[in-house]
């Protein structure tokens, strides 16, 4: 099975991990959330993150989710997939990190798709939309929003 690694700023990636552990505690080894501080240097998280994936019996292929693209964690995963094999992907969210986890036996590009689309379609307008599905008919009070100004 896949492995999953959460590379954000701090404390985002051991907050994303605890939502894991909410829903799918039996499979919280699979994860590993590394925070990136202002004060860490990167050598030393591609260190860390490096020898994690050494360990290839346990973590064969890995799925890596940053926070944001561009950034220092995104930057320092973009140097370790180079080496490693592992995919990354860009704007975790927890739509994005369910998917993950539900999907984990699939093959790692496979899950990465799912995981993209996952993160997608959990981004959605619902405050000024009208619930999905159903039609709004137009109000025959011509005082239907008086109460607005």
């Amino acid at each position: 099975m896949n492995s999953v690694v959460l590379l954000a700023h701090a404390p985002l990636a051991s907050a994303l991990k605890e939502c894991v552990r909410h829903v799918f505690a039996d499979e919280i080894d699979a994860v590993l959330a590394i925070d990136v501080a202002p004060a860490d240097q990167p050598e030393q998280v591609i260190t860390r993150l490096s020898q994690w994936l050494s360990d290839t019996t346990q973590h064969p292929n890995v799925l890596i989710l940053t926070d944001i693209f561009g950034a220092t964690p995104c930057n320092i995963a973009q140097k370790v997939c180079l080496q490693s094999g592992a995919r990354l992907v860009a704007g975790v969210n927890v739509p994005m990190l369910m998917r993950a986890m539900t999907y984990r036996h699939e093959p790692l590009d496979i899950m990465a798709e799912r995981v993209i689309a996952g993160g997608l379609q959990g981004v959605m307008n619902v405050a000024n939309s009208a619930p999905q599905n159903q039609k709004r008919y137009a109000s025959h009070d011509p005082n239907a929003r008086h109460h607005q100004q």
